[in-house]
Formats: structure tokens, C-alpha cells, sequence
């Protein structure tokens, strides 16, 4: 197993934020919400942990007519353009962005009826941080759901997932070539800064989650799937 290379915690630039809001997460965001929906059809209040640029709450709010959703970042470059794509979506009134730490929201306990996250443990230099405030914040009968990357098993498996899910343009722009190659590199370096299955049971059996609630769910993810006791 190659070893995780952290990377930058937060997305600070203008540049990074619009390459990442140009990517296309339709399909992985929409598989994200229907999952989640399947496990928790009811929800109304919902925390969007590493919100980016409020593509979870959009398409969760598509989906779910019940669902409104505070997305938290910390990076105010990402929240700039979720505004204006939650503006674009007239979806003000459902979702509220706010700019707060993953490990430490100053939420309450148990606030949420759900709390999700979609590719923020990666960016967590100690993950169990981010993972034990998502787990103090979930309601008795509450859902957990969270997705990442997962950390391939050798850099040859690291680069052909690159490959397959960044490929390389072709009889482009150089501006949009250019933009491509960044969202490679950004790819590339969020696999290696990603955890393992068995590194994420570890984290769940500290904070009293079964081990089992995580399991490998596509080529390239984990999914930590989770609904508090009543006590």
C-alpha cells in the first residue's frame, strides 16, 4: 500500500475553486444523494460537512422537496461560487452556507437529523477529528453518511484511475487543457491523500461505530453508513 501524501486542508485559491466547480460531479454527486436518500428518505435538517461549492446541497434539495441543508466549508473560495450556484438554483431558502471548521463547528450536539460529507476526510490531516465532531452532531436516530476516496493499493492503480475518470483532453484550447491537467493533478493528489477501508474502520470502532457501517463501494470509494441508537 503506498503511503498517504497529505495535501492542502484548505482550497485557498480563486483558481483551485473554479477548477473544481468546472469539474463534472453530476453523476458521483446524484449517486451520492440517491445512496443517502435510500438509507434516510425522511430527512429534513441536513449538515453538508465540506460542502465545496454546494453541489451535495443542490442536488440533495432536488431530490428530497423535505431536505434543507447547511453546507460548511472553510474555504470562502469554494462557498463564493456555492452561493452563486445555490442562487442560481433559487434554492436561498433551503440552503444556508456558512464558513466553519469540519472538526470543530460550535454546533450543537445532535442538531441534525442527518450529517453527510462527500470527499472532505481526504483533505483532514487527522481525520478523527473531522469524524467525531460529524458523529457528536447526529440526532438519536439520526443518520451518518460519509464518502471518500479511497487510497489505491500502488501508484500504477493510482494513475490508471486518473486515467479513467480524468482523461486526457483531446483537440482542445490550451486554456482548457491547461484547466484539465490541473484537475488530474488535483485528482491524483487527492487518492494519495485518501484512506483505506481498513484505516476508516479504525476511526469508526473509536467512536463506538461497527466496523461493519464501512465498506468499499465503488472502484474508487468508501462510504461510512450509519444511524445513531436511540440511546
Amino acid at each position: 500500500m503506498i503511503p498517504r501524501v497529505l495535501e492542502p486542508e484548505v482550497v485557498d485559491s480563486q483558481e483551485e475553486a473554479r477548477d473544481y466547480d468546472a469539474m463534472d460531479h453530476s453523476a458521483v454527486n446524484a449517486r451520492f444523494c440517491e445512496d443517502f436518500l435510500n438509507l434516510a428518505p425522511d430527512v429534513s435538517r441536513v449538515l453538508d460537512v465540506g460542502t465545496g461549492t454546494a453541489l451535495i446541497p443542490i442536488e440533495l434539495c432536488r431530490l428530497s422537496p423535505r431536505a434543507h441543508v447547511v453546507g460548511v466549508d472553510l474555504s470562502e473560495e469554494m462557498l463564493a461560487i456555492g452561493r452563486e450556484n445555490v442562487a442560481r438554483a433559487g434554492l436561498e431558502a433551503r440552503v444556508e452556507l456558512a464558513r466553519l471548521d469540519a472538526k470543530q463547528t460550535g454546533r450543537a450536539r445532535g442538531e441534525f437529523s442527518a450529517v453527510v460529507s462527500n470527499s472532505i476526510v481526504h483533505h483532514i490531516p487527522e481525520p478523527l477529528d473531522a469524524l467525531r465532531e460529524m458523529h457528536r452532531l447526529v440526532a438519536p436516530q439520526g443518520v451518518l453518511f460519509v464518502r471518500d476516496l479511497c487510497r489505491p493499493v500502488d501508484l500504477e492503480t493510482c494513475d490508471a484511475l486518473v486515467d479513467a475518470y480524468a482523461p486526457e483532453p483531446r483537440d482542445v484550447s490550451e486554456p482548457a487543457a491547461a484547466s484539465h491537467r490541473r484537475q488530474r493533478e488535483l485528482l491524483r493528489a487527492s487518492l494519495r491523500a485518501s484512506l483505506t477501508v481498513d484505516e476508516v474502520r479504525e476511526i469508526a470502532a473509536a467512536l463506538g461505530i461497527p466496523r461493519g457501517a464501512v465498506a468499499a463501494t465503488s472502484d474508487r470509494h468508501w462510504t461510512l453508513a450509519w444511524r445513531r441508537p436511540v440511546s
